[in-house]
């Protein structure tokens, strides 16, 4: 748009004085630059914007002069709609999405107002020209109209909301949102006034060049809008205070930007920070409910423990007054006792008196009378003569008699004798050694197997030695010395028929305490066996003879003269056998001829081919069974490394003859299954078609591998797991590891029995590795053996009653490395000391251990002993005062039954074998005669610091408590005895059960 205006500038007065000097130019109005204001996001950040002023400078050469009133009027009304705009979003807050989305729209419609920029031409003359201002004012009232309808359009989005209540926090949130909106309005009027104090301060410059050339002229007035005449110092006096004061404006209009940036900071934190709290709200609440459940669940067993409280109570009160009723009615009988006494006596003396009034009677008679009796005496006398004499004669006899009764008498004894000589020598001889019978049957054995007695031989000999018949004792003892054939020709001859006293029960196990022992398995095969065995039972023991096995605790081991052959992957292989005795059990160690060096390896455990060496090893064992024709009553195998004997007895074994045998299976941890794909089943000649199927071996998580230990759930007779708990728990989907349902299906079967310890390997009484002996009766010699510790471990001696915690486990998860790593700071938080001992298969869990070593290597209180090491085990149970397991699973556990054994009270967590076996001091549902340690729930830092609190307040200020508990867990019976009674009665029912399965 083009247009013409006619415009005066101020009138100056020439050098001459001449008349005005006036010119006519031509206004054009151009569009507005590329750069423009740009609304703000509905986020709240503002986008940058670009002012070229350089460029508008080139644009424009004259702009008009704005009158200082007209500035002031929409400064303060900039102010005015400022203050209204929040108020009005201060009272809108709930809505603040509708009125940024018309914020927007106007801004839209306000940048694209052409904002026009005048260009004045210069007359052919060259002279000064004039600026017209009419137009710079159409802009301001232009704004000020904009501004008009922004706040209108606010005014009406207002009037439709509904303002509703909301929550303290949502009022917060809103009131930083309408903070944020009144910050994009201030935003745009600064961006409007900062551009236009740069045009002012443009124009400012021009003018002092232009009033500087026309001094010599002498105008009138010019005559704006109306012919309103203004001075040429006036105009620039009040161009000058506006520009000051926008200046102020526009410093104030800054900081308050500033101030805004960092309330749209504190926004976004706030923002932030709701998010983190409604997320902790619904924790929170999912808590709240959870505990809400449990709360009611606790008040039920509350409610029920209360009402079970209440009849005991009542229990308790009859009981005393049955006692009470009791003590009367027994005195009562006393007193009735003595005075039937008394009566008696009475009655004698009565009876005495009235004898002697019937006497007095007949003395008071006539003499007449006194005569008759007394010719009646004599006559009495004559026959007692007659009689004496007879009783002579009679006496005679009986001498006689007397004397041929001894005579028959001694000769009775004589008899007597001879059968008691004749019967002592058919008694078992309780006073050898087992050791000494274990040997005799490995040589019995030796002599069958390399065909030097006949099979028939060899079970007649046998059975006398598992008797302990004295005969062959005596025969061995009188002909030890001399060669093989003369004891062989000497043990034929008591080749007679026996009556069996037990049951011939063969362990086929990885494990055996202490020749080969990873965890608790050796101990069990250990400690039952032996247990059985002096039950009167025949046990025996298999195992793979490792490379790196302890000989030293082996005696008399030897190899046989034999060899076994057995089926693996196509083919026959060899099997050297060797013979010994551990712990007086007879054990049979395979070693086999295999290129693969199964048992050569220097471990146990944790090769990659570990699947194929124990089933090698199991299909050898029975081979051996079945090669030397022993007739066992029970085979028990033991975990997934021998859990392949159950199938390899039952599709291979019992059609060769090996078919006296039921077949007991212990599980000791379902963490490990022995899983692997079904085609690895070949190998030891089992059939994988036939056995891959979900009610045999098939793994339940997979179909294509087989579950050694679902087969042996299945095939087995027996299943029994170590610990009354642990059974229950494994019946579960989280216990079981993907076995519960096959577990379930085979219930009947399956029973929990709770693990013992070896007390002769475990007795601080007889303890070689302690430094002093000690007992429950006399405990002076455990304080010792915690200095030898203290001195040993270079730890501190100075406070003898500072408590020692002890710690001996595998470090793996299952047994809480999180809580045992935690427990070494907290104990010496508590001013404790702390002595760890154990390794981890697992390289970042022994790395870990190795640091925090590391960290302690020179501490007076702490020491981590990384390996295993038996007889410094024996030194911590002795020496420390406490003894902590909190394992996330357990089970059975030995270490709290061995720390009772040793005086250590144990910390431990209620699962598997420790909710059997430890029962906290605090629990008043508990009787007092069983509780025994320190018990925790939840396997975090919080449950585990409550039970430590204690024990350490127990054993400092209850001296005297701590001592009677102590010397109570020391009495604790956690021998073998019960529990292979539980053992021999399943035994015994298996084979009653197939006894008359037979026979039917």
């Amino acid at each position: 748009m083009e247009m013409k205006l006619s415009n005066c500038l101020p009138s100056q007065k020439w050098c001459g004085g001449g008349a005005p000097f006036v010119r006519q130019v031509n206004v054009r109005f151009y569009p507005p630059p590329s750069q423009r204001l740009l609304p703000l996001p509905a986020s709240g950040k503002m986008r940058h914007r670009n002012f070229s002023l350089q460029n508008k400078r080139q644009q424009t050469k004259k702009i008009n002069i704005e009158r200082p009133d007209a500035d002031l009027q929409s400064s303060d009304a900039v102010d005015s709609n400022t203050k209204n705009m929040s108020k009005q979003n201060l009272s809108s807050s709930n809505q603040e999405i509708s009125i940024k989305e018309n914020v927007d729209t106007l801004t839209e419609a306000e940048s694209s107002e052409e904002i026009s920029y005048l260009s004045v031409d210069s007359n052919e003359e060259g002279q000064p020209s004039s600026v017209h201002l009419q137009d710079l004012i159409g802009m301001i009232r232009n704004a000020e109209k904009n501004i008009h309808l922004l706040n209108e359009a606010r005014i009406r989005a207002l009037e439709d909301l509904q303002i509703g209540e909301k929550e303290d926090l949502h009022g917060e949130i809103n009131i930083l949102e309408m903070k944020l909106a009144e910050t994009e309005a201030r935003l745009r009027v600064a961006a409007q006034e900062k551009i236009h104090v740069e045009l002012l301060e443009d124009q400012l410059e021009k003018l002092k060049n232009e009033l500087s050339s026309s001094r010599s002229s002498e105008e009138n007035v010019l005559h704006v809008n109306n012919s309103v005449p203004l001075s040429d110092n006036d105009s620039v006096k009040s161009l000058s205070e506006e520009l000051d004061s926008l200046r102020k404006e526009n410093i104030l209009l800054k900081e308050d930007l500033q101030a805004l940036k960092s309330e749209l900071t504190n926004v976004k934190e706030t923002d932030e920070r709701i998010l983190m709290l409604e997320k902790e709200r619904s924790v929170l609440e999912s808590s709240l409910s959870e505990l809400g459940s449990k709360l009611a669940a606790s008040q039920e067993d509350v409610s029920e423990l209360s009402a079970l409280k209440y009849e005991c109570k009542n229990l308790y009160e009859k009981v005393e007054h049955l006692q009470t009723l009791l003590a009367k009615a027994t005195k009562q009988a006393d007193q009735a006792i003595s005075v039937l006494q008394q009566n008696q006596e009475l009655r004698e003396k009565v009876d005495r008196l009235e004898e002697s009034l019937e006497e007095a009677s007949i003395y008071k008679l006539s003499s007449e009378k006194l005569q008759q009796y007394n010719e009646l005496m004599q006559q009495k006398m004559k026959l007692l003569d007659e009689r004496l004499q007879r009783s002579d004669e009679e006496i005679q006899s009986y001498v006689q008699l007397y004397q041929d009764s001894v005579k028959e008498f001694q000769d009775t004894l004589d008899n007597l004798k001879e059968e008691t000589k004749n019967k002592a020598l058919d008694e078992p001889v309780n006073d050898m050694p087992w050791e000494f019978w274990s040997q005799l049957l490995l040589m019995i054995d030796g002599w069958s197997m390399e065909k030097k007695i006949t099979k028939d031989d060899a079970k007649l000999l046998r059975e006398l030695v598992w008797k302990k018949d004295g005969r062959i004792c005596d025969a061995y003892m009188s002909c030890k010395e001399k060669n093989e054939r003369e004891i062989i020709a000497t043990f034929l001859k008591f080749t007679s028929s026996s009556t069996r006293p037990g049951l011939h029960i063969i362990h086929i196990a990885a494990e055996m305490a202490p020749v080969a022992k990873v965890g608790g398995l050796g101990d069990v095969v250990t400690g039952l066996g032996k247990a059985l065995q002096k039950k009167g039972h025949l046990v025996e023991i298999v195992l793979p003879k490792y490379d790196c096995m302890q000989y030293e605790s082996i005696k008399d081991m030897k190899a046989l003269d034999v060899v076994v052959e057995s089926y693996f992957d196509g083919r026959l292989y060899k099997n050297k056998i060797w013979t010994g005795t551990v712990e007086g059990l007879p054990v049979y160690f395979i070693e086999p001829q295999h290129p693969g060096k199964f048992f050569g390896r220097g471990q146990l455990y944790g090769e990659h081919d570990d699947f194929k060496r124990f089933s090698f090893f199991s299909r050898v064992a029975l081979e051996l069974l079945l090669h030397a024709e022993k007739k066992p009553d029970i085979i028990h195998c033991h975990d997934w490394q021998t859990a392949f004997v159950a199938p390899l007895y039952w599709d291979l074994y019992v059609p060769k003859g090996l078919d006296s045998a039921r077949i007991c299976f212990t599980c000791h941890n379902f963490e490990y299954q022995g899983t692997a794909p079904a085609s690895e089943l070949t190998s030891c000649g089992l059939d994988a078609y036939h056995l891959n199927r979900p009610d045999r071996m098939q793994d339940n998580s997979a179909n294509d591998r087989i579950n050694s230990v679902k087969g042996a759930i299945v095939f087995s007779n027996i299943v029994t797991t170590v610990s009354p708990t642990y059974a229950q728990e494994v019946r579960t989907a989280q216990g079981g590891k993907g076995l519960h349902a096959t577990i379930n299906s085979h219930s009947k079967k399956f029973v929990g029995i709770l693990n013992g310890i070896d007390t002769d390997a475990w007795n601080p009484a007889s303890d070689n590795f302690l430094k002093v002996q000690y007992s429950a009766s006399d405990r002076e010699g455990k304080l010792e053996n915690k200095e030898a510790l203290r001195r040993l471990l270079g730890l501190s001696s100075s406070e003898i009653r500072r408590p020692l915690v002890g710690c001996i486990t595998r470090l793996v998860p299952q047994k809480g490395v999180h809580l045992i790593r935690h427990a070494i700071y907290r104990t010496l938080e508590l001013g404790g000391q702390f002595v760890l001992l154990g390794s981890s298969p697992v390289p970042h869990i022994q790395r870990e251990f190795e640091d925090i070593r590391n960290h302690f290597q020179n501490h007076e209180h702490a020491r981590l002993v990384l390996k295993y090491d038996e007889a410094l085990s024996h030194l911590i149970y002795a020496a420390s005062d406490m003894l902590i397991i909190p394992s996330i699973f357990e089970p059975c556990g030995l270490t709290q039954m061995i720390a009772m054994r040793y005086g250590s009270i144990p910390i431990a967590r209620k699962t598997g074998g420790l909710n059997d076996s430890v029962f906290d001091v605090d629990d008043d549902t508990i009787p007092d005669q069983f509780r025994n340690g320190f018990t925790f729930v939840t396997a975090d830092e919080q449950g585990f610091n409550n039970a430590l609190e204690r024990a350490f307040n127990y054993y400092m200020n209850k001296a005297e408590t701590w001592k009677e508990l102590v010397q109570k867990d020391m009495s604790i019976d956690f021998s073998w005895d019960s529990s292979a009674s539980q053992y021999e009665e399943l035994y015994n029912r298996a084979v009653l059960r197939a006894r008359t399965a037979s026979r039917s």
